[in-house]
């Protein structure tokens, strides 16, 4: 895919396109068009081309009574400001990552993704099932707004480096981009952590503003071009281990739309999750093959064992830092998020693990 392309008009640190973009969303005729803006870059793989899904599939499962206007990067508010523009009104919706906003509330990461934390199926039952999405209303109750997870990417990749890594003496003053609590990880072990939008990458990572960046995975990476810079390829990542988009909507708005509208947005967000998850799936090993066969990739299954053991520590600092933060909102997120996981991992360790282990050693069919 052409890097050019899909950046093209998506000015990442632009202001808003025009007065009449944040106009009042239109009614006409009962009909209603909502704005919803992306952290994503126009026709980005995996993660715009979902928020663009997702805005159709509400558009046509309400028969046009509620239409979505889909904003990328750039074109209304910049991409990290996707947030904002909800909860100031510039937007009715926002498709982006919640761990982008934990200036907000570090709660938020959460809902996102944590170090050594939940994979895809271990999130979302804590979400659903296990009162997590009860904690998340509470948390976004405080700015106006309601969060609804809308995909997931699977374990994501760990990132792209310039050289291979030989052990923890190598991360020290490296300056990677890496969001959220994982950065956070990152810059305990020794790291120069700072994040950045989508459409920034390429450029800080080409003229040496970043060493080394992590973003998502090979459906992603390879459309941005990163390869043409780092050929060292760490393909598991040890925090992010089932990254959420979320997709956030005006509270006041959503619960003035009739029952059928509301239900409408939740239950096509849920289906769109599932959906990115195999969108994700079924292209990033495709992506990969690309990468390492024509782009002469080199790919690392794992870190080196005292960069994990490092990192598995200081996540537990960061958690255990949280936990004690005193606030109450805070805590009360780390213990559900905590319980939960301690007991989802007896399923995905005690059971699906073994499978795999075992389909792994003996199975080569074909």
């Amino acid at each position: 895919m052409d890097r050019r392309g899909f950046l093209k008009g998506a000015t990442l640190g632009g202001a808003a396109v025009s007065a009449t973009s944040l106009a009042a969303p239109a009614v006409a005729q009962g009909k209603m068009t909502w704005r919803m803006v992306t952290t994503w870059p126009k026709n980005f793989p995996g993660l715009g081309v979902s928020a663009q899904r997702l805005a159709d599939r509400i558009t046509a499962a309400s028969d046009g009574q509620l239409t979505i206007k889909l904003f990328s990067a750039g074109e209304l508010v910049p991409a990290l400001q996707s947030l904002d523009a909800v909860i100031d009104g510039s937007a009715e919706m926002s498709h982006g990552a919640a761990y982008y906003w934990q200036n907000k509330s570090p709660a938020l990461n959460f809902f996102t993704g944590v170090p050594y934390g939940m994979t895809e199926r271990e999130l979302t039952a804590w979400i659903r099932f296990m009162g997590g999405q009860e904690i998340w209303d509470e948390i976004y109750d405080q700015f106006g707004v309601q969060g609804f997870l809308a995909g997931n990417t699977g374990i994501q990749t760990g990132g792209w480096f310039k050289q291979e890594l030989t052990g923890l003496e190598d991360v020290q003053g490296m300056r990677f981009r890496t969001p959220g609590l994982g950065g956070q990880v990152w810059q305990k072990i020794g790291a120069s952590v700072s994040n950045m939008a989508a459409g920034d990458l390429f450029q800080a990572l080409q003229n040496g503003t970043l060493d080394a960046i992590e973003f998502v995975g090979p459906y992603n990476d390879l459309a941005l071009g990163f390869y043409q810079v780092c050929k060292h390829y760490y393909t598991s990542s040890f925090i992010e281990p089932g990254l959420a988009p979320e997709v956030v909507v005006d509270k006041a708005k959503y619960q003035a739309l009739p029952a059928n509208l509301q239900a409408i947005i939740r239950d096509c967000a849920q289906a769109e999750y599932d959906n990115m998850t195999a969108d994700i799936f079924a292209n990033d090993p495709r992506a990969l093959q690309t990468l390492v066969n024509d782009h002469g990739v080199i790919t690392h299954p794992k870190f080196p064992d005292d960069i994990l053991e490092a990192g598995a520590k200081a996540a537990e600092e960061v958690l255990g830092e949280l936990r004690d933060s005193g606030d109450p909102l805070v805590q009360k997120t780390v213990a559900s998020f905590t319980d939960a996981l301690n007991l989802l991992r007896t399923r995905t360790e005690g059971t699906d693990l073994s499978f795999i282990q075992a389909r792994d050693k003996y199975f080569k069919f074909g």
